[in-house]
């Protein structure tokens, strides 16, 4: 496959935080990323995406907070300490979490707004492929209640937080299903 844009689409994988490695992400890489979420296609231009940028002591912040809901909100015959410090953990060996919030603007239906915001992590999650940077959505449940926390308003919800990190990962063959398998024509 010749076409750039087309093989970073095919060979974008997840990364998890056990392959990133120490190498920081400069801001000036995490503002492209930004600028390639921010260029998504919206209906009626309402560009409906947040995104809160977790850094350095940021990224402990949002660890304690999520091992503090964890603790909250977890019955005690499910909770583990293990789980708990794992909240912590998973945010601290990131290099970048950024939390994406969908903000709903009340003039088109509420999926269009998903919609366009999942999009723009597309966009941000292929930009990041192509400066070697690895990176995932994770949506635990407990973002349903990071909304204090990141300041949301009351038309706002959370809806994951992305991790990145620079990662010396091998680039894998795609897994897809055949086409065959997920199209039909009616011609």
């Amino acid at each position: 496959m010749s076409n750039e844009v087309l093989k970073a689409i095919q060979y974008r994988r997840t990364v998890n935080q056990n392959s990133f490695t120490d190498k920081d992400i400069t801001k000036e890489d995490i503002l492209t990323l930004l600028e390639a979420a921010n260029a998504a296609p919206t209906h009626k231009r309402t560009q409906p995406w947040r995104f809160v940028v977790f850094r350095k002591e940021g990224l402990v912040r949002l660890g304690e907070e999520l091992s503090r809901i964890y603790r909250t909100i977890t019955p005690p015959e499910k909770y583990t300490e293990l789980a708990e410090q794992n909240m912590v953990k998973k945010a601290t060996a990131s290099n970048v979490a950024i939390a994406i919030v969908v903000n709903y603007t009340g003039q088109l239906p509420e999926w269009e707004e998903l919609a366009a915001t999942a999009c723009a992590v597309q966009n941000l999650w292929l930009a990041a492929h192509s400066l070697g940077i690895g990176g995932y959505w994770a949506s635990p449940g407990l973002i349903n209640h990071l909304g204090s926390f990141l300041n949301l308003e009351e038309n706002q919800k959370c809806v994951g937080l992305f991790y990145l990190g620079h990662h010396e990962s091998e680039a894998r063959e795609p897994v897809r299903k055949p086409l065959t398998d997920v199209v039909r024509w009616e011609e």
